[in-house]
């Protein structure tokens, strides 16, 4: 296939709806009990069939129905923008229900979302909280940004929350008990809003005690919420900030993961991350980082790739790109979905559950952000 024909196959793909729901005129209780059962990832297929059918899959009802049922799970997202252009352009990853299966192949594809005004969110700090993303400050026009922009999930509709009480640039941002924190960034190291605290729940923002203004750079380059922690890492080292206690303690840096741009992840209170054509995971308790066994076979199809790694559930999501054999124009995003085993107490396990090429994009552009919300 013609790589400058890959958007349209990928439309013609998608227009091809499973079969077991073919009666448009069944009643909207009906549809959406049969809806509520059927998983998430076919529902961008589902959107094509009618508009009522895509009214009916973004509506507030279809997705109470699949809470009050139990059939809520994680749906991935992942951003793209071109180069020299801070628009994203956001995508879900979606089944497609007649694409051939293999070994290893899911039959998996990242369709766009449809929604209008995503936010220039290139270098702002994105999470995930149950169904949401955000997408928190800037910079915006070459300017530090208070804002926050969310997308809900359910409708992938863009709305704006709260504005950060302080206006910052490339800001770090991690969830620990539903809750969004948020530092770096900032001109005023200090400031008592140098690390602030979102909750979802009553949409309002709180300033977190700093650790310290000799502590509190604006040089911030990550932050993990892990065993009911919440822990910064910068240019001063690394602190970990207990909520309950409300007490900052210095930590040893045997838990930075380095670079800036190496990619990790929370999955079930473990930190894991990649880096050096490696997987690892961080033991708490022992204070070091452990090999993540199984992987070794998907390692040699990552290649020198840049790797983008995501809780996905229960589950790790990596993205990462390759070029297009023959092409000098054309590159290939590639997912994988990775179920953690963990063996005993020092023996983590990863299983390859399927991995293939997601999407065919020009070389222009880039991949951003991967990360999932619960829907």
């Amino acid at each position: 296939m013609n790589e400058e024909e890959a958007p349209s196959e990928q439309k013609k793909t998608l227009s091809l709806v499973p079969s077991p729901i073919t009666n448009l005129f069944l009643p909207d209780d009906i549809l959406l009990s049969s809806l509520s059962r059927i998983s998430r990832l076919y529902y961008p297929t589902f959107s094509l069939v009618s508009k009522s059918f895509r009214s009916l899959v973004a509506s507030p009802e279809l997705y109470l129905t699949r809470s009050i049922l139990g059939r809520t799970e994680s749906c991935l997202y992942v951003s793209l923008r071109l180069l020299n252009d801070s628009n994203l352009r956001w995508y879900t990853l979606c089944r497609v229900p007649d694409r051939k299966l293999t070994n290893f192949s899911g039959g998996h594809l990242l369709v766009p979302i449809l929604s209008r005004h995503a936010p220039p969110a290139h270098w702002s700090s994105v999470v995930a909280v149950d169904s949401n993303i955000y997408a928190i400050g800037g910079p915006i026009n070459d300017a530090p940004s208070s804002s926050v922009s969310v997308l809900d999930c359910q409708c992938d509709m863009w709305h704006e929350a709260p504005p950060m009480r302080v206006a910052r640039n490339y800001p770090t941002a991690t969830v620990l008990n539903g809750k969004i924190y948020v530092a770096g960034g900032c001109e005023e190291c200090i400031s008592l809003d140098c690390i602030e605290v979102f909750d979802p729940k009553t949409q309002t923002w709180d300033s977190v005690a700093s650790p310290g203004t000799e502590r509190c750079e604006r040089l911030v380059y990550k932050s993990v919420g892990i065993e009911g922690k919440y822990h910064l890492f910068g240019g001063a080292g690394h602190v970990a900030y207990d909520p309950k206690e409300g007490r900052w303690d210095s930590v040893g840096m045997d838990m930075d993961m380095g670079r800036t741009w190496v990619s990790y992840c929370v999955i079930n209170n473990i930190l894991f991350y990649y880096n050096n054509r490696k997987f690892k995971w961080y033991d708490y308790k022992g204070g070091f980082w452990r090999k993540l066994m199984g992987l070794e076979r998907l390692i040699k199809f990552l290649c020198y790739s840049r790797v983008n790694l995501a809780a996905y559930g229960d589950k790790m999501a990596v993205l990462w790109e390759t070029s297009v054999p023959s092409s000098s124009k054309n590159k290939m995003i590639w997912c994988a979905e990775i179920t953690i085993e963990r063996h005993d107490i020092y023996e983590i396990c990863g299983k390859t559950q399927w991995f293939d090429v997601v999407l065919r994009v020009p070389k222009s552009h880039e991949l951003v952000h991967v990360l999932a919300a619960t829907v």
